[in-house]
């Protein structure tokens, strides 16, 4: 009835009839009046100091600018090199790795998808936001799915995992290295990835937020799925990610007895692009090249010294935020170095915090999932003193400015006295490092 009225009242040209129809919406007979991209972004770009995207390099996005044939020669030449830096990273010799052109999430949810049959056990280890993803991921299969919720603010007890998985008996267990949006860390992830391995239950890891910025041996653990996206820890673009594949994952993706609803997230359709070296679809060429030179960043710096430049940066900064009179969000045993959460001030509004960090002093951080708290990254490029510095002085600065009680002197000459304490060391020996 809507639609007749409106045509009604349209005007009848001279010689119509008026019973043939309207030709269309007028308003899609004229483009839209449409600003340019620089007259949208801010003239002075904003420090991405959040849980993620980070800044990247200067090679990654010169990188990200170029288009190639994506089954060409030099396509191939980049892939096998974005394989052989990805196994150092991932720390196994065997995995099989793909590339997935999507988010981190499109990674997760390749990983559930080929590991996970209907009516298959999967126990979720659930820390917060996207660790409870993992297993809304694992529902949408038709697995029938554990959750373990874990208390707030709180990594999960190895002993506790062991239970469950004599108690469930499950095919596979998720869980998140870190979990971003709570800032926990599952520290005893050796431990738990140990236990699941002696009841026959394959491991799926989200280090979305951790790959590259602590240590992760996927082998030497026995993790059958790694994954991660480019954006947060590698310091390269959103929308291409990685996933690693152990030998008993594989078996079992081959070996699957129900048929994959997914057709982009086939894992064996994929493996004819990265390992077959033909066609499965149109590979983002630019975001695979921009994460070849983030990894080759990686690798040129060396995992043992990135550690270590993450571990001196986020605990610098989180030593400064607690001497300005600040409480961070969970206990140092708890804590994720990656994301920083911040407990926030009474009286302070979360938006208001964010609104001004960006505005006034260009540095945007993150707000939360819930949680009365914000948060700020520690990954890759982020974890740079300069940045380090002037995200503390946006943080404590416009918290000042909205009448919290903080002392951003202090905090910053604190920040300042840890980052001299803790300068990366060449000396420190790779066992040193590691522990780091």
């Amino acid at each position: 009835m809507t639609i007749t009225k409106a045509r009604s009242a349209l005007p009848i040209k001279s010689g119509d009839s008026g019973s043939a129809p309207d030709s269309g919406d007028r308003s899609l007979q004229t483009p839209p009046s449409i600003r340019m991209l620089s007259d949208i972004l801010p003239d002075e770009p904003l420090l991405m100091m959040g849980a993620g995207p980070v800044p990247i390099p200067a090679p990654v996005a010169h990188a990200n600018s170029i288009v190639i044939n994506h089954l060409g020669d030099a396509m191939v030449n980049v892939v096998e090199q974005v394989k052989a830096m990805s196994s150092y990273v991932f720390q196994s010799s065997t995995a099989r790795i793909l590339g997935v052109a999507g988010p981190g999430s499109a990674a997760m949810e390749m990983a559930i998808a080929n590991l996970l049959e209907p009516d298959d056990k999967c126990l979720s280890i659930c820390n917060g936001y996207f660790s409870q993803r993992l297993a809304q991921m694992a529902d949408r299969v038709g697995a029938e799915v554990v959750r373990h919720i874990v208390p707030e603010c709180e990594s999960v007890n190895a002993e506790v995992v062991r239970e469950l998985l004599q108690k469930h008996s499950p095919d596979v267990l998720t869980i998140v290295q870190g979990e971003t949006s709570s800032t926990v860390c599952n520290r005893e992830l050796p431990e738990i990835c140990e236990a699941a391995r002696a009841f026959g239950c394959l491991v799926i890891v989200d280090a979305v937020c951790t790959l590259s910025t602590m240590p992760l041996q996927m082998e030497a653990w026995g993790i059958d799925a790694v994954i991660t996206g480019g954006q947060k820890g590698l310091s390269s673009i959103p929308g291409v990610s990685l996933v690693a594949f152990s030998e008993r994952a594989w078996t079992k993706r081959r070996t699957r007895k129900a048929a994959l609803s997914h057709w982009c997230l086939d894992a064996q359709l994929a493996d004819r692009f990265w390992y077959g070296k033909s066609y499965h679809y149109t590979a983002p060429v630019s975001g695979v090249l921009a994460l070849h030179e983030a990894l080759r960043l990686v690798c040129q710096e060396t995992l043992p010294a990135r550690f270590h430049r993450h571990r001196r940066s986020s605990r610098s900064l989180q030593a400064g935020i607690e001497a300005c009179g600040l409480q961070l969000y969970v206990n140092s045993e708890h804590r994720l170095d990656s994301v920083i959460g911040i407990s926030l001030p009474e009286k302070v509004d979360a938006a208001e915090l964010l609104k001004l960090t960006s505005t006034r002093y260009r540095v945007e951080i993150s707000g939360s999932f819930g949680a009365p708290i914000v948060r700020i990254g520690q990954m890759g490029e982020q974890c740079r003193s300069h940045n380090v510095f002037r995200a503390f002085h946006a943080l404590g600065s416009s918290l000042s400015s909205l009448g919290a009680d903080v002392d951003v002197p202090e905090g910053m000459s604190t920040l300042e006295r840890c980052l001299a304490e803790l300068e990366l060391s060449l000396d420190l020996s790779d066992e040193q490092k590691q522990r780091a």
